[in-house]
């Protein structure tokens, strides 16, 4: 350890140099080295950790690559030196997916549930140059390694991590590995980092590439952390290195030509070009057969498309047989791995339709009736689409069944009005059918209201497929099943997450192009195949937002890419304006119409009502006044928690508070309970001890540290003045070292411990 707090590592860096040792490559795996990195990337994670060992290139010899899954625990350290030490032996390469799993077999992308930290893997160029402009702009790193590679210029490539305050999960996981690959642009390291599953060498292990055994070796280590919105911040704000960042990237040429190239470059024989004749033609058939496979095409068309690619791109054309040859084997395989097609019926007898065009005076003089309105006001129009956004267990779906089913009946709900009773297709993915039912059952309706939507609402049980060529296929045969006379008025997907399809490029739904192509290449070829005048309503989940940002800007809120929202006709999102009260806000955002006021609802009686935004607190006020008691009462339990158990023995961060006391005493749920802590920090009822080895435990290098109350006394023996003999109490006293600013909200240091200091106006 040197004089600045940093770990550094030396080890021999080439085996020539090193002593000999008891293995056939002269350089052994170093345990400590091993543990310091599970530290760093495992510590706070549950699940298991998925571990390769592959045999490096260049030492003439073969071998299956090893995978085996160990838990994020205290035995993970050992486990893997073991691992380790038997990959040294035979030759292999230790690689980590640096995030856990549920369960054995799991490496995927979407198999990885938690992450605690941030890596650039820096490969390439300079590295020096790119090392000091990520630690200059987003901060010195917790660890910095020597990955066994070197540049031809003789750098050694590093991999530079920054370990989190706590583990990435769901939205937040998502995030980390963004991050990932936008400092990868931007300095010019391994974008492959953009996703979840990317694996990485363990420092400790052994590089053999290319007959050179060297250690993956830790260069320093420092016991820092960061928070994952303030690193997002830091990235954002961090410039591209010049001549290396975003605008190298974007210059550098494709692995694989995009099909708009490949579509529009001609291509000789004797693969003279950049792609082969059957590169080209391999490419150009299966871009067609995927269009005629979703229906975007008719076979015809597909076949024309694909004949005068071969006439106009290929130098020879390739005779006919050939092609079709080539493109029916393309045509099976693609049907085989994508289900059947949803085929476009040929129209050779119409030609196409030229773009619709009004002139101003057209459109001024067109005085006819407006199309009448799916649900009034203006809400869904024909061809319309709703987007419903809710945070999970907001009570969305259930809005939305007693919704559908009045709209089923014909009589109006909330101030929603059909013109008729509608037919209703409700495609929902989440709830089991005897669990769908029971809900069915359990909500209240009006008795006329069941009577005329018994036979108008159909609905699916959970549904285990995705919305994708096939899905929409089976999708639309069942809704001509379910109303074989007229085709449905309303078309809904609940929820959107468990049925999105993002196309070939396996986008998700923060990504964009995704986005889009489930949109209109997913749910609009569904409603153009059963009812092109139908309205679309789709579920949606909202993303992690604070209640002012919903306040502001409500549909923000909304999960997946901004897209979304440019696209639909119409907008609801329902949230809890105040957690401890029942109340949902309903807005609405109307492309088709006059902006419409937003809603307070609730569920009285099984029924969904509208309440009064002018006199709710008025006519409530009892009631608000036992919420405003109710988050006093939370206040004083978790003050006095924190007494009781310092008198046991046991200190608490607010993360490690919020799990163990969740649901325990009336607190509520650990997301609550953690808001409540952020009040009581504020108002400086509660501050923080970062060194706890005077009682025992562990120094906290979080952000903040263990919460203390005033007059807290750790233990329960009693302390007597050694010099006068006085009885000074039971339990030593615990006095803080840092308080929260209620300005800023930075952890300050605490000026004198003895002395418990309120902020002015704050203290209850």
């Amino acid at each position: 350890m040197s004089d600045d707090g940093i770990l550094h590592f030396n080890p021999w860096m080439d085996f020539n140099d090193r002593p000999p040792a008891e293995n056939p490559f002269g350089c052994d795996p170093e345990p400590e080295q091993i543990a310091i990195f599970l530290d760093t990337v495992f510590s706070w994670c549950e699940g298991l950790i998925p571990l390769r060992g592959f045999v490096d290139k260049g030492q003439g010899r073969d071998g299956k690559p090893h995978n085996i899954w160990i838990p994020a625990d205290d035995t993970a350290p050992e486990k893997l030196a073991t691992f380790a030490a038997w990959a040294n032996r035979e030759g292999t390469a230790v690689y980590v997916i640096p995030g856990t799993v549920a369960e054995q077999g799991q490496a995927r992308a979407a198999d990885v549930l938690q992450m605690q930290a941030i890596v650039v893997d820096l490969d390439a160029g300079d590295i020096p140059a790119k090392l000091d402009h990520v630690t200059r702009h987003l901060g010195a790193p917790t660890l910095i390694i020597e990955s066994g590679g070197r540049t031809p210029e003789g750098a050694a490539k590093l991999h530079v991590w920054w370990k989190l305050t706590e583990p990435a999960e769901g939205e937040d996981l998502a995030t980390l590995c963004r991050l990932r690959g936008e400092i990868a642009v931007k300095v010019g390291g391994d974008t492959h980092f953009r996703s979840a599953h990317q694996p990485i060498r363990v420092p400790g292990t052994v590089y053999h590439k290319g007959g050179h055994q060297r250690l993956v070796q830790i260069r320093e280590h420092r016991a820092v952390e960061v928070d994952l919105a303030d690193f997002a911040e830091r990235v954002a704000e961090m410039p591209p290195l010049p001549g290396v960042g975003l605008a190298s990237d974007l210059s550098a040429p494709a692995t694989k030509p995009g099909i708009d190239a490949v579509l529009t470059t001609p291509v000789r024989e004797g693969a003279v070009d950049d792609w082969s004749r059957f590169q080209g033609a391999s490419a150009a058939i299966g871009h067609y057969i995927r269009l005629v496979h979703e229906g975007r095409l008719d076979p015809f068309a597909g076949w024309e498309a694909i004949c005068g690619y071969n006439a106009a791109m290929l130098r020879p054309s390739w005779p006919l047989d050939r092609l079709q040859a080539e493109a029916e084997r393309l045509w099976a395989l693609h049907v085989k791995r994508n289900g059947p097609p949803l085929l476009r019926a040929a129209r050779t007898d119409v030609p196409a339709s030229p773009l619709p065009t009004f002139s101003l005076g057209a459109l001024l003089d067109d005085t006819s009736p407006m199309p009448e309105d799916i649900i009034g006001p203006r809400l869904l129009t024909p061809g319309g689409l709703l987007v419903l956004g809710g945070a999970p267990k907001v009570g969305k779906s259930d809005f939305l069944i007693s919704w559908l089913v009045h709209m089923a009946a014909g009589v109006p709900f909330l101030g929603f009005t059909p013109p008729r009773p509608l037919r209703v297709f409700y495609l929902q993915a989440e709830i089991q059918y005897h669990y769908l039912r029971e809900r069915m059952q359990q909500i209240a309706l009006p008795a006329a209201v069941i009577a005329a939507a018994r036979d108008t609402f159909i609905a699916t049980p959970k549904l285990k497929l995705l919305l994708d060529a096939e899905g929409v296929a089976r999708v639309a045969e069942a809704i001509r099943a379910a109303f074989p006379d007229a085709p449905p008025d309303i078309i809904v997907i609940d929820p959107i997450r468990n049925l999105f399809d993002g196309g070939p490029d396996g986008g998700g739904e923060n990504d964009n192009a995704a986005m889009m192509f489930f949109l209109k290449d997913r749910v609009e070829s569904l409603r153009e195949a059963i009812n092109p005048e139908a309205g679309v309503i789709l579920a949606h989940h909202t993303r992690k937002a604070t209640r002012q940002q919903v306040k502001d800007d409500p549909f923000l809120a909304l999960s997946g890419a901004s897209a979304l929202r440019g696209f639909y006709t119409t907008g609801l999102l329902m949230h809890l304006p105040d957690e401890d009260s029942t109340i949902r806000r309903l807005e609405i955002e109307l492309r088709n119409g006059p902006a419409l006021p937003g809603k307070l609802i609730d569920k009285v009686k099984g029924e969904w009502v509208e309440l009064n935004p002018m006199n709710e607190r008025l006519v409530r006020k009892e009631a608000g006044a036992k919420l405003d008691a109710e988050r006093l009462r939370k206040g004083d339990v978790i003050l006095t928690i924190l007494h009781e158990e310092a008198a046991a023995g046991r200190f608490y961060t607010t993360t490690q508070f919020g799990e163990a006391f969740e649901n325990k005493a009336g607190l509520g749920s650990k997301y609550t309970i953690r808001d409540r802590i952020g009040v009581l920090t504020t108002k400086g009822q509660i501050k923080f001890l970062r060194d706890g080895r005077p009682f025992g435990m562990a120094v906290v290098r979080s952000r903040f540290g263990y919460l203390v109350v005033e007059a807290m006394r750790f233990g329960t023996e009693t302390q007597i003045d050694p010099d006068t003999g006085e009885v000074l109490g039971e339990g030593q006293p615990v006095l803080p070292s840092h308080y929260k600013c209620a300005s800023t909200g930075a952890c300050l240091q605490v000026e004198n411990p003895a002395i418990w200091v309120y902020p002015e106006g704050l203290d209850d």
